[in-house]
């Protein structure tokens, strides 16, 4: 069996969180050897307590991003999971990668706004881009050992969020409270706004882009409200393979850790006779139209998504600070979408100037500068 030596950027966040309960669930396979947090220096503390051997690092501050570049190209790690919320996950991934690191995926804005990049430098390096969400995870297992040229689609499955059946007109008094509340998953406030808006759907979609190498009108999206069949593929012979399980996010981190092998852990096995049943159903995009976004901006590629993304990011702060309402956060992200600048094949300062140029524009759009 395999040791694999973990680094985790985002230790005290819910996907870093479950990482540390993999850890300790399968110790004979899981070391952690490095542990950072933004600012919460008094949790960190508390980790390196349960893992005394791991280095650590706070990622706050003007040298911030240095400390997480540290911490990733580790001489002892040999995987570095990315659990960090937005684009500060960019560099240090990108530095693993350069040392040899294989690295896990849990930020999608490390692949959204920069996969070609990130892809290119995988293969030029000779690592691996571990999913660690469940449903890149759960395509990645369906994938796996099959010849590409047999794939038809990638079928993403998507909660629907709180709002799933909530009339459009309604949409408009939806509160930042309301909107906090997800049916299936406890996540940061970020993401579970995204699930709500299924922007988060939108930024997986261009991350599957990526991942897989598939064009943007392979990649499509169903509503399964109970969060089991965490995603699917359909192959060209019209048979479709899922990966099923509780929405517990260990499993998805675990396999990423022990990949390519399976081991027992304390996870709970479905029981189908207590599920009893499966909905899906098409997801309303006239109402939510965070897919047709991403669909856009994926398609173009380019700097598009990374506009998409940071117009998000942006527009959810001023949901959640009340400056803005519910549905002006799709109304945001289409108009810097429309007039921010695109570039075709941009270099990494590009993406990073585009990412600027982007919040300042959403900025400006909902008062926030």
């Amino acid at each position: 069996m395999k040791m694999r030596r973990v680094v985790i950027l985002g230790a005290t966040g819910s996907i870093g969180t479950s990482a540390l309960k993999v850890a300790k669930d399968i110790p004979e396979r899981m070391q952690v050897v490095g542990l950072s947090a933004h600012h919460n220096a008094e949790a960190l503390a508390d980790l390196a307590k349960d893992f005394p051997s791991a280095k650590t690092a706070l990622s706050s501050g003007p040298d911030g991003i240095e400390r997480l570049v540290e911490l990733a190209t580790l001489p002892e790690a040999d995987l570095v999971l990315i659990a960090i919320v937005g684009t500060a996950g960019l560099k240090p991934a990108l530095a693993a990668i350069e040392a040899g690191k294989d690295i896990a995926v849990a930020s999608k804005e490390i692949l959204v706004m920069a996969g070609e990049i990130v892809m290119r430098a995988a293969r030029q390096y000779g690592v691996n881009v571990l999913p660690v969400d469940s449903e890149h995870s759960a395509i990645f297992q369906c994938l796996e050992g099959r010849d590409p040229e047999t794939v038809r689609r990638l079928i993403l499955t998507c909660s629907g969020g709180p709002f799933r059946t909530m009339p459009a007109e309604e949409l408009i008094g939806v509160t930042p409270q309301k909107a906090l509340r997800h049916p299936t998953w406890n996540m940061g406030r970020k993401i579970t706004v995204d699930s709500a808006t299924l922007f988060n759907k939108a930024l997986e979609m261009i991350e599957a882009r990526w991942l897989f190498d598939v064009v943007m009108e392979r990649v499509d999206v169903v509503i399964h409200p109970q969060s089991i069949v965490h995603s699917m593929v359909e192959f060209v012979d019209s048979s479709i393979l899922a990966q099923l399980g509780h929405s517990d996010m260990c499993l998805p981190i675990q396999y990423a850790v022990t990949w390519p092998d399976r081991v027992p852990n304390s996870l709970r096995a479905l029981d189908f006779a207590e599920l009893g049943r499966l909905d899906f159903e098409a997801p309303r995009c006239a109402d939510f139209p965070a897919l047709d976004l991403a669909r856009i901006a994926g398609a173009m590629g380019g700097t598009r998504p990374a506009v998409l993304n940071a117009a998000n990011e942006v527009a959810v702060e001023a949901f959640l600070s009340h400056r803005i309402s519910f549905p002006k956060i799709w109304a945001t992200v289409a108009e810097v979408l429309e007039c921010c600048p695109h570039v075709e094949s941009p270099d990494l300062d590009a993406l990073i100037e585009t990412d600027a140029l982007a919040r300042r524009l959403a900025g400006e759009i909902t008062g926030g500068i």
